[in-house]
């Protein structure tokens, strides 16, 4: 069974459109968790196969991976068209996913 608090954050994550990112800080402000991005880190780590959320769309607040899987991590965004730049970070200005792109 999967935690609710860790439900929300795959039904959000699952809005991300490929091509775009988001940061942890971003889905845990539009879940009302002001100071949850580390919730929302341990979410995605905790992620269960049958859930089928995008993890690999959330990055941290410099657009750099994070996770521990980095490496899968890159190539699945960059298969969906996210450039990274010489230090690895992804333009947050061009690959961010806004809000008001939300599905629901």
């Amino acid at each position: 069974m999967v935690n609710e608090k860790f439900a929300e954050v795959y039904a959000l994550v699952r809005q991300i459109p490929p091509g775009k990112v988001a940061t942890y800080g971003q889905i845990a402000r539009l879940l009302g968790w002001p100071r949850g991005a580390r919730t929302v880190g341990w979410a995605l780590r905790a992620l269960p196969p049958e859930e089928h959320a995008p993890w690999h769309r959330v990055v941290n607040a410099k657009g750099q991976i994070s996770l521990f899987d980095a490496e899968e991590q890159r190539a699945r965004l960059e298969t969906e068209g996210v450039v990274f730049d010489a230090q690895g970070r992804i333009d947050l200005m061009r690959f961010g996913w806004a809000p008001d792109d939300a599905e629901a």
